[in-house]
């Protein structure tokens, strides 16, 4: 089995975190080949920002593909710019917070999730990322959410304060995810 799976949106929603977390999960905690592949190049907050993370049972040839099979979009330009990239049958994660776009395609699942929305809600949108990694975990069950959590609560050892709001935003991302498996 492989995944690739591309993060996408504008710098300043976590995009990098959520797939480095990601990422890190599964080197620590399973025996399961990675990459994680950022594209940081000119951008910043507020501009586009990209990541690919391959999850593999084999080698893995290229840290990224012509095609993915998860698409995770955090604003309309990535939406533009990456779902081509998405196969058919493949998945698409939508922030519909802030993607209104249509789609335009019938062949492939698109699983919808006000995460900026929520996470404001929550009293912090700084967790979008964290609730949208919950809701790709519950969908796609790529790797255990606990594992996942596991290296959140690690990462963020320095930060205990963070934890709490962090862990909510995650259960409701993997409720989220769950009921659109």
């Amino acid at each position: 089995m492989e995944t690739n799976l591309c993060v996408a949106g504008f710098g300043g929603q976590g995009v990098m975190t959520l797939g480095k977390f990601l990422a890190g999960a599964a080197c620590s905690a399973t025996d399961k080949n990675v990459t994680f592949f950022p594209s940081y190049g000119a951008e910043q907050r507020g501009g586009t920002a990209n990541c690919y993370v391959v999850i593999s049972d084999a080698y893995i040839g290229a840290p990224l593909g012509d095609t993915m099979d998860d698409l995770i979009v955090m604003n309309g330009p990535s939406l533009a710019k990456f779902l081509p990239k998405l196969k058919a049958g493949g998945t698409l994660f939508l922030n519909t917070s802030i993607v209104s776009e249509e789609i335009g395609r019938t062949d492939v699942k698109v699983v919808k999730a006000p995460v900026t929305e929520l996470a404001l809600e929550l009293g912090s949108a700084k967790v979008l990322n964290i609730m949208m990694l919950g809701v790709y975990l519950g969908c796609t069950v790529v790797i255990d959410p606990a594992v996942v959590w596991d290296e959140i609560e690690h990462k963020l050892s320095s930060k205990p304060k963070l934890l709490p709001l962090n862990r909510q935003a995650f259960e409701r991302g993997l409720e989220i995810g769950r009921a659109q498996r």
